[in-house]
């Protein structure tokens, strides 16, 4: 007999997934140049050269165990090593490889952070508008998922609902910072008062609370902007990292988990990460992707075009009345849609051949993503639909 719940889960596939998949078809039929497709976060910039470089000359010069065979369950000790002396460098925490996991990717981070404070039925919090893939990576480890409502002034944390919601069967709280799909990152002020209602409520109700720190766009941060280090405000905080953005990698599945140093219980959560690799299937990404990344640590494929398309979208967004808060980092900005059915909303735009995701699986109905790592000048020929559109169907003019 088949197992019902994944079953059940075929009739709810990704509607992310399946506007790309409609863009690829649409693509065949006009030349994807002429499709203007913000539907899935693909980073569009180029690897780094020193990536590439690396990887040309272990191939030439390294032993094929060494580069293609099994890595130890933690990661290389080589590479942790490194990426712990970078995080201590960068962010003033005293990171060692113990307080190192070495993951695929963000995805596969959450999943051994999930399985590390939580058993079924305890309660995880997340914060409106959040990434929809959290819902299976959280519910299939028998936890549950909770949404605190988003604050859409802001799209900090909405702190009222939020501190009605932290009982005291929440184990977690998940946040993501700069946040998918709104852009925004988290102030030093929302992470000071975050950390002080769980270290109240961790006393009050007697157990620890973890912070867990999804960061995938840590290094896509726009001129002006602070993104502070979440695990310096709170020590029960597990860092889950990815590759994927800053070195536009994200087909190689990398990253880490890494336990804040401050943790009673880092060096033990590492070490249970390899027992959680056990029943996951987990085990290692590969070795050379791992050596490749840790020679470039300091590194960034060129980010900046994310940000050019970012004002072009955001002005000419603005200039058509819409209610957009102005992201901070990510390549994601999330309006407010022109009529109260944000689904209706961009079903009318796929007539003008422009791909965006509503918002409601993010929860925030009513809103819409627009994933802008694309080409420039496509951007700049979308903002032609995107005024046609809205003129034709909604009589607006800039």
């Amino acid at each position: 007999m088949l197992v019902q719940k994944y079953r059940d889960m075929l009739s709810g596939k990704s509607v992310i997934r399946q506007l790309s998949e409609f863009a690829a078809a649409r693509g065949k039929e006009i030349g994807y140049e002429n499709v203007f497709d913000y539907s899935l976060g693909n980073p569009s910039v180029p690897v780094p050269r020193e990536f590439t470089d690396t990887m040309i000359q272990m191939l030439a010069t390294k032993e094929s165990n060494e580069l293609h065979g099994y890595s130890p369950n933690p990661g290389i000790p080589s590479v942790r090593e490194k990426v712990a002396a970078s995080l201590e460098k960068r962010f003033g925490l005293p990171y060692r490889k113990e307080h190192i996991f070495m993951a695929s990717g963000a995805a596969g981070a959450l999943a051994h952070a999930f399985r590390l404070v939580t058993e079924p039925g305890d309660e995880i919090l997340t914060f409106a508008p959040f990434f929809p893939e959290y819902h299976p990576y959280v519910d299939l480890t028998g936890a549950v998922l909770k949404v605190v409502p988003p604050d859409t002034a802001s799209f900090q944390i909405n702190f009222e609902k939020f501190e009605e919601m932290l009982t005291d069967k929440v184990m977690a709280v998940l946040i993501n910072t700069p946040n998918n799909p709104s852009g925004v990152v988290y102030s030093r002020e929302t992470l000071e008062r975050l950390a002080d209602i769980l270290r109240k409520k961790q006393i009050q109700y007697g157990h620890d609370i973890f912070l867990i720190s999804d960061e995938p766009y840590r290094e896509i941060v726009f001129a002006g902007v602070e993104s502070p280090c979440v695990s310096y405000f709170y020590d029960n905080t597990i860092m889950c990292y990815s590759f994927s953005k800053s070195l536009s990698l994200p087909g190689e599945r990398i990253g880490y988990v890494a336990v804040n140093p401050r943790c009673p219980y880092a060096e033990e959560m590492v070490a249970m990460c390899v027992q959680i690799s056990r029943g996951t299937g987990h085990n290692c990404p590969p070795s050379i992707i791992q050596l490749a990344v840790a020679e470039v640590l300091d590194k960034t494929s060129d980010l900046s075009v994310y940000e050019t398309n970012m004002n072009l979208i955001y002005n000419e967004l603005k200039a058509l009345g819409f209610t957009c808060v102005k992201p901070g980092g990510t390549f994601y900005i999330f309006p407010k849609a022109l009529e109260e059915d944000a689904k209706v909303f961009c079903q009318k735009a796929l007539k003008y051949d422009l791909v965006l995701v509503p918002g409601d699986t993010f929860g925030a109905p009513g809103y819409f993503r627009m994933a802008y790592c694309i080409d420039t000048d496509k951007v700049r020929r979308s903002l032609t639909a995107l005024r046609r559109f809205v003129a034709e169907e909604y009589g607006v003019q800039a």
